[in-house]
């Protein structure tokens, strides 16, 4: 198969020096890079800003913002299978982007917002037979939000996790989640390292007909 992989943050820069970003390394998204390139399938992983090496076999492409992600994702998805969203992309960047690093004494203590792109309802109308794997990183009410965003993004397959726990989600080697697929009760799987539940992904996308 031909896989579109999302990876990392995004970053949303107030200034050259601050940005607006979240707590995501990448580490799962690199994991289904490098698990689906040693079963053989052609990847390319966007990556946002993320201090990781490139998987062996992967072709990379490096993004910052949500729109840079969302470009990237435009420009490649015509020749993939599948894509497998597991990028934190940021939801608002603010609405002015300054030139010119902001002075503390002048600065205000108010930041306007505004929302950013969502990728995979942006690029929904172009899914076609391509399968669709997304990601939810939530802190509560982690059933129904997931069960929501499998229907109204349109995906194939939702990966959910719980990232208020201490050894699942963000900056650890391990993850707890759920697989929720279209007409099917919730798969809960145990605590395993990213590279298992990547694994549990690849094996997924190798099994669904297509």
């Amino acid at each position: 198969m031909n896989l579109l992989v999302t990876a990392g943050p995004t970053r949303e820069m107030l200034d050259p020096v601050r940005f607006f970003s979240n707590r995501s390394t990448g580490k799962m998204g690199f994991a289904v890079a490098s698990v689906a390139a040693c079963h053989g399938h052609n990847v390319r992983l966007i990556a946002g800003p993320v201090a990781l090496a490139t998987p062996e076999g992967v072709e990379r492409i490096d993004v910052i913002s949500a729109r840079d992600m969302l470009a990237a994702v435009e420009k490649n998805l015509d020749g993939c299978d599948a894509l497998v969203m597991t990028a934190a992309v940021a939801d608002w960047r603010p609405c002015h982007e300054n030139a010119q690093k902001l002075k503390k004494g002048t600065m205000s203590p108010v930041i306007e917002l505004e929302p950013n792109p969502d990728i995979l309802k942006t690029i929904a109308p172009r899914k076609g037979k391509k399968i669709f794997v997304g990601f939810a990183a939530e802190t509560e009410n982690l059933l129904a939000e997931a069960q929501r965003k499998l229907v109204e993004k349109k995906l194939d397959l939702l990966v959910a996790n719980d990232v208020s726990c201490h050894d699942s989600g963000f900056e650890v080697e391990t993850n707890r989640v759920i697989f929720f697929t279209p007409g099917n009760p919730p798969e809960h799987l145990p605590l395993m390292r990213k590279s298992e539940v990547a694994e549990r992904i690849v094996e997924w996308l190798g099994r669904r007909p297509s």
